[in-house]
């Protein structure tokens, strides 16, 4: 079992070679069945919403191989006797050369004894 630092770091990693081979399933395999997500920016009134079944296979296709996802996080909280672990940071993502940053809440939790995304909140800064 990996520890939760390290999920988290494979995770970025993931989607980081995603971009590269265009394999949604890197990505997805990270993602609880259960995995909510929603993301805006600040031209949005209501963030997108999305879930385990989103097209991520569209998402990934519009960048180049050379896009690169980092993430620094901020606070990490454990919650329900340490079974989910709540998640605050940044997001950078270099896409053409150019830095796009976010705001993010993750919320992880433990399934199967595997580290799972159940939640994400992304807001473009």
């Amino acid at each position: 079992m990996n520890t939760f630092q390290e999920a988290l770091a494979n995770y970025f990693d993931a989607w980081n070679e995603a971009f590269k081979t265009k394999d949604e399933n890197l990505i997805r395999s990270f993602m609880s069945k259960s995995f909510k997500g929603y993301w805006a920016h600040g031209g949005l009134l209501e963030p997108d919403q999305y879930d385990y079944h989103y097209d991520l296979k569209e998402v990934i296709n519009q960048y180049n191989g050379d896009t690169i996802k980092s993430f620094e996080p901020l606070s990490l909280t454990e919650r329900k006797n340490g079974e989910q672990i709540l998640v605050l940071g940044t997001e950078k993502a270099i896409i053409n050369g150019i830095a796009h940053h976010a705001n993010c809440m993750f919320i992880w939790q433990k399934e199967s004894k595997e580290w799972k995304l159940l939640r994400e909140y992304i807001e473009l800064v």
